[in-house]
C-alpha cells in the first residue's frame, strides 16, 4: 500500500526530470544557431546573418508592438487609429531598416558582447539561454533577467523570431 501511495509523486518527478532533460537538451542545440547568430553580428556578415533571422517573424512582432502600443488608454484617437492604419507598412519598414547585423550589435554590446569581445562557446551561450514552455529559447541581459532576443527552432535551425528588449536600447543605430 505504501508503495503505490508513492507511485504520483515519483510519476510526477520523472516527468519533471523529462522536462528538464528537453529544456536542456534544446538549450545546447540552439546554442550553436545562436553562437553562429553572435559571429554574423560583430562581423556584419548579412549573408550568415539571413540564415538565422525570420524575418516574417520579426515584422509580425513588430507591428503586434505597434498595435499594443496604439491600444493604451492614454493615446488620443487620432494618434490610435494612425498607429492602427500604419502598423502594417510601420512594420514592414522597420524589418527591413532595423533587422540587420549592425543593429543588432548595438543590442548585443547591451549584453556586453562587443566587436573586441570573444564570443563565448556553444555551451557557455546555452547555459545563458532560457527555456520556454512553448519550446523557444531567450537570450537574457543577466541571469533570470527579460529575455531580448528569441529563438524558435525552425526546420533544424534556430532562428531569431522575436525581440523583447526595449526599443530604447537600439537608439542611435540609425544614424
Amino acid at each position: 500500500m505504501t508503495r503505490t501511495r508513492h507511485l504520483p509523486t515519483l510519476a510526477f518527478a520523472l516527468t519533471l526530470s523529462l522536462l528538464a532533460a528537453c529544456a536542456s537538451v534544446a538549450r545546447v542545440d540552439a546554442g550553436g544557431d545562436v553562437h553562429a547568430f553572435l559571429v554574423s553580428v560583430r562581423d556584419n556578415d548579412r549573408q550568415a546573418f539571413e540564415r538565422y533571422v525570420d524575418r516574417p517573424a520579426l515584422k509580425a512582432q513588430m507591428e503586434s508592438r505597434i498595435v499594443q502600443a496604439a491600444r493604451d488608454p492614454r493615446q488620443s484617437t487620432g494618434t490610435k487609429v494612425a498607429a492602427l492604419l500604419l502598423a502594417g507598412p510601420a512594420a514592414d519598414l522597420a524589418g527591413d531598416t532595423l533587422v540587420q547585423p549592425r543593429v543588432f550589435r548595438v543590442a548585443a554590446e547591451y549584453l556586453g558582447y562587443s566587436p573586441s569581445t570573444p564570443i563565448p562557446n556553444r555551451l557557455a551561450i546555452a547555459g545563458a539561454l532560457k527555456y520556454r514552455p512553448d519550446g523557444r529559447v531567450c537570450a537574457v541581459a543577466k541571469r533570470n533577467g527579460q529575455c531580448l532576443f528569441v529563438f524558435t527552432n525552425e526546420g533544424g535551425t534556430w532562428k531569431l523570431t522575436g525581440f523583447e528588449g526595449d526599443v530604447s536600447q537600439l537608439k542611435g543605430v540609425l544614424r
